[in-house]
């Protein structure tokens, strides 16, 4: 075929290692593929495991988000979009199992097939899929897809379309990538990007839309209605292409989906009190235990589900810049994570029910191990000694207080590590050398209740080692574009991490991007064994190496003192109308995207 599309690249300086067959890839058409060995389902495979292929069609799902919208579009940099949209609107060639660490099945796709290291990936077109508005999935819908979105679309998109040396038609409906590094994920990552309309973008600045466009999807949802910060909602397609595709068997019940929007928490959780909303995930404990006891919740019409799952924590707390002058010594950073009083906040905000997130990984067996580094974890590490924090190598803990709210051994602490860095108490004020006041900017989001309760205990706390921080309180809009433009000192920051890290990692923590606007590398990371290791992990020709590059990045992260965790969320807690229900057998992700309401459905 004619129809191609090549980026000019300097070649790869060393072959490809060779893989075991088994392990890396197949010489002819499969229906899934995994990130190592094969994946779990045959293919004739049903359903999903998760989903229950008997689900009634039917009903409304309604949940509360807190804060606003001013776009349709979830695939470029532009504007606040409701975060569900990406995966509502994003038909692609292959669809992840939630419950396989990393294995994806064919949508669009009805066979992948890859070259003998992975060096290519080649994807076949279902007969029959179509978009929403009837006409059919073509190759040149595919093609202007992932060039557009690698060049003008969401940095989540950029990274993987620099590594493509070509993509071209090699059949009516076969397309192929050839890849220009060595990097084993990029044939699972090519199955997993959106395929949009072609012609509904002609004449259009697609990375300039804002709601004008309602997008034409091939996917179960339409969006039917909305109305800008207020609501959106997403209809169930009746004619849906795909609804016989074994991925989508059991999938997509609900007849609509409404994200309503409110002005902060307490608005939108009286809103499910009276029933305007009808799931509502609860992360505070102690509002668990003490807040859900509401009439619909004593008559039965509300029933409250505990989810566990296998996940790792990730990380979620506040994050320090270090772009800016304040956060670039680690010792100020270390000298924050001493001040923030854990122990206390946690007694206040959960009753202490809640564990602290300890890594990136914690909770998972990705997570860094206690004490010195060993084995191939030190190996890996060994040639970036000199330049690792504390604790990289020997071991490093979170500081632990005694839960009282003086927290006299952190203030100490902290006192101690400020002095390290030039910062000391001059008439009751911590300041520099020059006589230089030492504060700071804390950036939070609009309507977060929980967040501003720590921060104001935070506060609290810096007063006892004379630094006084401002609050600065932005509603979405204004946040997401001072976040992405990096202007904060301080900013409430979650990173969800996955059982198979892969090339987001560099995105999250990688130095080439880590000033490119609209990044999620917050902290501004540049660490020369961040970037080795993210490599590493890509490259592994072993699931041990692979699981050794994960906890050699796990201590580069969290000894980089670059975020002062909170707690982290083992199980899932989701109250929700009796009418909703969800299969029994829960995937190893648990509440994740792809489950709610994704395999659910409404039955009275």
């Amino acid at each position: 075929m004619t129809a191609a599309i090549t980026r000019k690249r300097h070649s790869l300086t060393a072959a490809l290692a060779i893989m075991a067959a088994a392990t890396w890839a197949h010489a002819e058409p499969q229906h899934g593929i995994a990130m190592y060995g094969d994946p779990a389902l045959p293919p004739d495979f049903v359903s999903l495991p998760y989903a229950n292929p008997d689900a009634p069609t039917g009903g409304q799902i309604v949940t509360a988000e807190v804060g606003s919208f001013d776009s349709l579009n979830p695939f470029i940099r532009k504007g606040s979009v409701p975060w569900q949209l990406r995966f509502f609107l994003g038909e692609s060639f292959m669809g992840r199992s939630l419950d396989e660490p990393f294995a994806l099945y064919g949508v669009l796709a009805e066979s992948i097939e890859t070259g003998p290291n992975r060096e290519w990936v080649e994807f076949t077109l279902r007969e029959g899929a179509m978009f929403s508005d009837g006409s059919p999935v073509t190759v040149e819908d595919v093609m202007w897809s992932y060039e557009t979105l690698g060049t003008v679309g969401h940095p989540r998109y950029l990274g993987f379309w620099s590594k493509v040396e070509s993509l071209e038609q090699t059949g009516d409906r076969t397309v192929r990538f050839t890849f220009n590094v060595e990097d084993r994920e990029l044939a699972l990552l090519a199955g997993m990007r959106p395929i949009l309309k072609k012609a509904q973008w002609d004449g259009v600045n697609f990375e300039e839309s804002t709601t004008e466009i309602v997008p034409i999807t091939s996917a179960p949802y339409v969006i039917d209605d909305f109305e800008p910060g207020r609501f959106v909602s997403l209809r169930r397609n009746p004619d849906y292409w795909g609804k016989d595709v074994p991925f989508r068997v059991g999938t997509n019940n609900i007849d609509e989906v409404r994200l309503e929007f409110f002005g902060d928490e307490t608005a939108a959780f009286e809103a499910f009190k009276v029933g305007e909303v009808n799931s509502n995930r609860e992360f505070n404990v102690a509002r668990w235990d003490s807040q859900y006891n509401f009439p619909a919740i004593q008559d039965g019409d509300v029933v409250k589900s505990i989810l566990p799952h296998e996940r790792p924590s990730g990380m979620t707390g506040f994050v320090m810049n270090t772009r800016r002058d304040q956060f670039r010594d680690w010792q100020v950073r270390d000298a924050m994570l001493h001040v923030f009083n854990f122990e206390f906040i946690n007694e206040a905000m959960t009753d202490s029910q809640q564990p602290r997130i300890t890594s990136y990984w914690s909770n998972s067996p990705l997570a860094m191990s206690d004490g010195p580094a060993a084995g191939r974890v030190a190996e890996f590490l060994a040639p970036f000694a000199d330049d690792l924090l504390p604790g990289a190598l020997d071991g490093y803990t979170l500081p632990t207080s005694d839960g009282s709210e003086r927290n006299r051994a952190g203030t100490a602490a902290a006192l101690a590590q400020m002095e390290a860095a030039g910062w000391t108490i001059q008439d009751g004020t911590m300041k520099n050398a020059d006589g230089q006041p030492f504060t700071f900017e804390i950036l939070l989001k609009q309507g977060s209740s929980e967040n501003q309760a720590m921060i104001d205990m935070f506060v609290e706390s810096l007063s006892r080692i004379g630094v006084t921080p401002s609050v600065a309180v932005a509603d979405s809009a204004q946040f997401k574009e001072r976040t992405d433009a990096y202007q904060f000192d301080m900013t409430y920051y979650r990173r969800g991490v996955s059982l198979s890290p892969g090339n987001e990692q560099y995105n999250y923590y990688g130095s080439e991007d880590a000033d490119a606007p609209g990044g999620r590398n917050l902290m501004g990371v540049k660490s020369p064994a961040v970037d080795a290791m993210i490599g590493r992990l890509l490259t592994s020709e072993s699931q041990d190496d692979f699981v050794a590059a994960v906890k050699a990045l796990d201590r580069v992260l969290t000894s980089g003192r670059y975020v002062i965790p909170i707690y982290q969320w083992n199980i899932s807690r989701v109250a929700h109308a009796k009418a909703l229900k969800y299969p029994e057998n829960l995937p190893i992700f648990g509440d994740w995207p792809g489950w709610q309401p994704d395999v659910w459905w409404y039955e009275e």
